[in-house]
């Protein structure tokens, strides 16, 4: 599964570290999502989603 999550957080101009504490994970956990080493829980997609104020479909990309 890809995702844009790199590309909302450039959009909202957060750093890994910044998104990391606004969805209660570690950095790594941002780290590997972006790297789509790591499909989220679904309260993590739904803590994304409203972070960047979109859907999960937004987000994450079903291949």
């Amino acid at each position: 599964m890809n995702n844009r999550i790199k590309e909302f957080r450039a959009k909202f101009n957060l750093t890994q570290d910044e998104l990391a504490k606004r969805v209660n994970v570690r950095r790594e956990t941002i780290v590997f999502l972006e790297k789509n080493k790591y499909n989220p829980s679904l309260k993590l997609a739904f803590d994304l989603a409203k972070v960047f104020q979109v859907t999960i479909e937004e987000i994450f990309i079903d291949d």
